[in-house]
């Protein structure tokens, strides 16, 4: 595994209990105590996650907004110095290059959050596409990133600082908050569906900063979380994985993400006029969920199929929800099939089980 990308935290994943695993190229955490007790305890109390392995890239330069108007699918017009907003970049196509985070700092300049087995790709693609008076700086070796997350988060990380985070509402954040004497942007947004706190700091005080929030978290129930946890906990919220409910060859509006497109913003951006022409003729596959009605799980990549027998989709992601203790799937089907209390059929292994469309999320924070 020596070839692989490690975060600052890693010298720390032996004394928490971590058992590693190769993830987009680096080696992390799948668990600490165990994916089941770390779900439960983000849903309860609150859990702790490394995700340092996620890319950074900053976008400065008189032309910033209007490129990221063009390179992205939302409208940079609802933006403003503190506040964040999840988009994506597409292909002439309409296929997703990787969904993201943009958090504008300043008039003009720009941090983007990219998913780290994209990192490269994505930075590439930026500057293929960047206009003369733009500067793109990759900033992933730079920072730490820590999420924080669940019910007891904010009452957690108050503790460690004096900026009052009651007031950094969803998708706000505020830059510079000193925490336990660490400089960091500090964002209410997160991954897991639950409320919280994602940390960027510098890379070298990540690891004293992931020793001190569990410390002081400990009474509070806070536990190290590894990504075993953090995909059941997005995959019950419905959160899109990049490489199975959103890629190139997936759309936005496929994967139930129109929220995100603004196709009537008064500019042209890369994909704007496939997805334009497919939101007017309604897209030919949705992403929809499934319960199990016969005992099985349906797994990344199983066939859906109808009353037939015909292959009408696969299952992207599945697994059995560890708060609703059902066998659940999220499913890429032909559209007609996407309707609620549609029978369908998975084929897991030899055997074809028995399903039927569910709403989602599958889990909503009362």
């Amino acid at each position: 595994m020596s070839s692989l990308k490690r975060t600052s935290i890693y010298p720390l994943y032996e004394e928490y209990g971590g058992k590693l695993v190769e993830f987009g190229g680096w080696e992390m955490p799948v668990q600490f105590e165990g994916i089941k007790k770390e779900h439960q305890a983000v849903r309860e109390k609150a859990g702790l996650f490394d995700v340092s392995h996620m890319g950074e890239a900053e976008v400065t330069g008189d032309e910033a907004f209007s490129f990221l108007q063009y390179i992205v699918t939302n409208d940079l017009t609802r933006l403003e110095p503190g506040k964040a907003m999840y988009t994506m970049m597409c292909n002439e196509q309409g296929g997703v290059i990787d969904d993201l985070l943009i958090y504008q700092l300043k008039d003009n300049h720009y941090l983007l959050i990219l998913n780290a087995s994209n990192t490269e790709k994505d930075i590439q693609w930026l500057k293929e596409h960047a206009f003369s008076q733009v500067t793109i700086t990759d900033k992933s070796s730079q920072y730490g990133l820590l999420a924080l997350q669940g019910p007891s988060a904010e009452r957690i990380l108050s503790r460690l600082t004096n900026t009052d985070l009651s007031s950094i509402g969803f998708f706000r954040f505020e830059n510079n908050v000193s925490i336990d004497g660490a400089s960091a942007l500090v964002s209410r947004t997160g991954y897991t569906g639950e409320d919280g706190f994602e940390i960027y700091c510098d890379m070298k005080e990540a690891p004293s900063l992931w020793k001190r929030l569990l410390e002081e978290g400990e009474k509070d129930g806070l536990i190290p979380c590894g990504l075993g946890a953090r995909d059941t906990l997005r995959f019950e919220a419905r959160l899109p994985l990049y490489g199975q409910e959103i890629d190139e060859t997936i759309s936005p509006l496929e994967a139930g993400l129109g929220f995100a497109v603004k196709v009537k913003k008064d500019c042209d951006f890369i994909g704007k006029q496939a997805l334009t022409k497919e939101k007017e003729a309604g897209p030919k596959r949705k992403l929809c969920g499934i319960e199990m009605i016969d005992k099985g799980i349906p797994r990344t990549g199983y066939d859906v199929l109808n009353k037939e027998g015909e292959v009408i989709g696969v299952i992207t992601s599945g697994t059995q929800s560890p708060t609703l203790r059902k066998n659940v799937g999220l499913a890429l089907v032909k559209t007609p099939y996407a309707e609620q209390d549609t029978d369908l059929y998975v084929k897991v292994r030899k055997k074809t089980l028995h399903a039927v469309v569910v709403p989602t999320p599958f889990y909503k924070k009362g």
